[in-house]
């Protein structure tokens, strides 16, 4: 399971010198026997001194951070005040987790097709699902309203980095008139399962008449053209020059 964090952070700027404090309550379970607590302080980006709950004490990274954990250590009033924090970790890790949980981010979905490199090869249709969350989705083809797994391949669901999480799906298919393919898709922020028409792009089928048109036209000027430069030509053989007597 991953660890989730929850953290704060206060950082100054002194005398030229960079100092950060950060405090973080970590845990794995959503009863938070396992949280702890951890307060770190850094300087010029370098670990100084840490609290860990799972320790129970200061610990110096450097020769001043030593001298220092030494010194919190056997502050009792410090000392007391992080048991107090340590135990407020673990208190309100139900909270956070059943707030993680219910939040949901509806996936923006994305239906396109891709030209296929080898012209032998059929075309191929993507599904795409970003920026979702929870993790668990699924994407289905429909072929004429009925479930296809036939020419299906997809991803896993691929972390962004920010909790977020994207997932892509792919069917290759051979166009065939009056067909209607979807992507459908199912998750904890929708209310019901989303169904996504692919439509062709209009412009494509124009695009090739058009295309098609021109190849004529641009043909049919080369051969009226060569036809005239032939008959010219014949025409100029059949005049033989006279002979002088």
């Amino acid at each position: 399971p991953k660890k989730l964090v929850v953290a704060f952070a206060f950082c100054f700027l002194y005398c030229a010198l960079f100092g950060c404090y950060v405090a973080h309550c970590q845990f794995t379970s959503p009863d938070g026997h396992d949280a702890m607590f951890v307060d770190q302080f850094y300087f010029n980006k370098v670990l100084e001194v840490q609290y860990n709950s799972s320790v129970g004490k200061v610990v110096g990274y450097t020769k001043n951070g030593i001298k220092v954990a030494d010194k919190l250590n056997g502050d009792e009033g410090f000392m007391k005040h992080q048991i107090w924090k340590s135990n407020l970790c673990k208190r309100n890790v139900q909270m956070f987790y059943d707030g993680l949980q219910r939040k949901s981010i509806e996936p923006y979905v994305w239906l396109r097709s891709v030209d296929a490199a080898d012209s032998r090869r059929p075309s191929m249709l993507v599904c795409s699902a970003y920026n979702f969350y929870p993790k668990q989705i699924k994407l289905t083809w429909l072929r004429d309203g009925k479930q296809t797994t036939t020419d299906v391949t997809s991803t896993e669901e691929l972390p962004n980095g920010n909790w977020l999480y994207q997932i892509h799906s792919y069917l290759e298919y051979t166009p065939t008139p009056e067909e209607k393919i979807s992507c459908m898709v199912e998750h904890a922020s929708l209310m019901k399962p989303m169904i996504y028409d692919w439509e062709p792009s209009p412009d494509s089928g124009r695009d090739k008449i058009a295309v098609g048109a021109a190849g004529l036209l641009l043909g049919l000027v080369f051969s009226v053209a060569g036809l005239i430069y032939y008959k010219k030509k014949s025409s100029e053989l059949l005049i033989l020059p006279q002979r002088i007597v």
